[in-house]
């Protein structure tokens, strides 16, 4: 045991040693440093390779519980409530999005000669995209909270639940199995993920009340300990009923989402999760033959082009249809415009099963950790690209002659919030003509109720602006909290309405010369109004507080 032991961590060291040196060049020259661990893994290890990692399963199998760790911690920032708030409309998008790509990258294999039985294996492995590049991506950049993030995580968590499916399909394609033996699989599948969930809610409640009623300020190894066995202990538990040990991890974290402790969790978990994932990237990039890749590279790179276009048009025309704007839309389908992880799973099975030739896998293989480099420059410019497709949409409306022009607004109210709705009160106070753009259509009722004009709509996107007459107002008052939103908005107003006052809300102090520097006249910080706030209570504290007796001095006796 101990002879095999030290090899693989050699070999682990090694590949972390390559990713870090690789990672940082690419990171220097302002890549994303997702490129240098997949080019460390592909010549130290794998086929076509240098040969200096040898382990590249037993890594591979290691760096699986990355994805999971990835999961547990975004399954953490999002309690059963917020899940119900990212709406129907986009896992919708992702089951439409599963079977339309699925069948339209069938139709062109038949075309290109594939018989059906490959040609649905071969749309089954494309079907999915990464979650391990894209939510590492959207969480780095803070963009998850944006409407294209929140499509992405929808898609991409429909997309985790679709893996055993596929599975099963790859297992039908091949005639492994008789009808019975598959009902019964389908069966059992269903039963153990009741039964996983249940669990799940069960122990972590339980754990919940036990770590509650311990002093964690004296036991903080406590929380780190639970941290990692409520994390890989529910990708296990995932694995062992037959899920996906990824969406397994989520759902755990979920539950665990609404807890006292899930902020210290996520920390806690944080450094383990950024190795695992580093082995993760340089044991898929082990799985590639360079050579293959090499020798195929007009094949290659024809697919990788087909590939990324047809994804972006399948999944931006479905949440197109689903009612969501142009630029969300254009957003989701880059961000999502790549083959992901479960690629290489449902390529195995399809091997075994018979459906999928060696020259399709190694195809695969090779598309997937190209599609892996291109999503690393893709995915952080998905809004450039949706406000670019905007833009070419955008036509300038016919001027009404014979209606009366409504009187244009005072102050443009971006964002409603609970900060602006207090802010709003001294418009109300002032009766300034105010028209409120917000995304949520709640906030959109508050404000009409309110007295205000409402405009449902993205204000990083310079036509909303001027559909709400930016041009002819005196202020404009920016309160979203997401810093590159507010940005990005702060950037059209100064654009568009040089003219315009401009109070920008920022939400951390270290943004606010920032938003100074962007051309903001004034900058309202969160964290100095928490102080200010803070300090106005101790002063009053302080003046109703009794000063302390002084101490009695007693004489000394003669």
């Amino acid at each position: 045991m101990a002879s095999e032991l030290w090899p693989l961590l050699g070999d682990i060291v090694v590949l972390l040693a390559a990713s870090l040196l690789v990672g940082g060049i690419f990171s220097r020259f302002g890549q994303s440093p997702l490129v240098g661990y997949l080019l460390a893994g592909m010549l130290l290890g794998g086929p076509g390779s240098i040969r200096a990692v040898g382990s590249e399963h037993e890594i591979e199998a290691i760096a699986e519980l990355g994805v999971a760790l990835l999961l547990f911690s975004l399954g953490l920032e999002f309690s059963l409530d917020r899940l119900r708030k990212l709406g129907g409309r986009p896992l919708l998008g992702g089951v439409l999005q599963i079977v339309l790509t699925l069948a339209v990258a069938a139709a062109l294999a038949m075309a290109f000669g594939l018989t059906p039985t490959q040609s649905a294996g071969f749309g089954a492995m494309i079907a999915l995209s990464s979650t391990a590049v894209v939510l590492r991506i959207l969480m780095e950049r803070s963009e998850l909270e944006m409407p294209h993030g929140r499509n992405s995580l929808a898609v991409l968590l429909t997309q985790d639940m679709a893996v055993v499916p596929l599975a099963l399909l790859m297992t039908v394609l091949g005639g492994a199995g008789s009808a019975a033996e598959i009902a019964w699989s389908i069966g059992r599948l269903l039963l153990l993920t009741g039964g996983l969930v249940a669990a799940l809610l069960l122990l972590n409640q339980l754990a919940v009340v036990v770590l509650g009623t311990l002093t964690l300020y004296r036991n903080r190894e406590l929380t780190v300990i639970f941290a990692v066995v409520a994390g890989l202990g529910a990708a296990w538990a995932a694995h062992y009923a037959g899920i996906s040990p990824a969406l397994g991890a989520f759902v755990a974290g979920m539950l665990l989402g609404s807890s006292a402790f899930a902020t210290q969790i996520r920390a806690d978990i944080s450094p383990l999760r950024v190795v695992l994932l580093t082995l993760f990237f340089g044991a898929a990039g082990m799985v590639a033959d360079p050579l293959w890749i090499l020798k195929n590279w007009y094949l290659v790179a024809l697919v990788s082009l087909a590939v990324t276009a047809g994804k972006l048009l399948v999944t931006g025309g479905i949440f197109l249809a689903l009612g969501q704007s142009l630029r969300v839309a254009a957003a989701t389908g880059l961000a999502l415009a790549q083959i992901g992880e479960f690629a290489f799973v449902l390529g195995s099975i399809g091997r075994t099963s018979g459906v999928v030739s060696q020259d399709m896998y190694a195809l695969i293989v090779s598309v997937t950790i190209v599609s892996f480099v291109l999503s690393a420059f893709l995915v952080p410019l998905a809004p450039r690209f949706g406000n670019w497709m905007a833009r070419l949409q955008s036509r300038p409306a016919p001027a009404d002659s014979d209606a009366t022009p409504e009187p244009a607004p005072e102050a443009i109210l971006i964002g409603f919030g609970p900060a602006a709705q207090v802010a709003a009160r001294a418009l109300i106070e002032h009766n300034v003509r105010t028209t409120v753009i917000d995304l949520n259509q709640a906030g959109i009722r508050k404000a009409r109720q309110l007295g205000f004009q409402g405009e449902l709509g993205d204000a990083t996107q310079s036509e909303v602006l001027e559909h709400a007459r930016l041009h002819e107002c005196k202020t404009a008052i920016i309160t979203v909290p997401h810093y590159r939103s507010a940005m990005s908005i702060l950037d059209s107003v100064r654009r568009e309405a040089p003219h315009v006052h401009v109070i920008v809300r920022s939400r951390y102090q270290l943004h606010t010369a920032d938003f100074a520097a962007a051309g903001a006249h004034a900058v309202c910080g969160d964290e100095e109004q928490v102080g200010e706030s803070l300090a106005d209570h101790i002063q009053s504290w302080l003046s109703i507080t009794p000063p302390a007796p002084e101490p009695v001095q007693h004489e000394p006796s003669p």
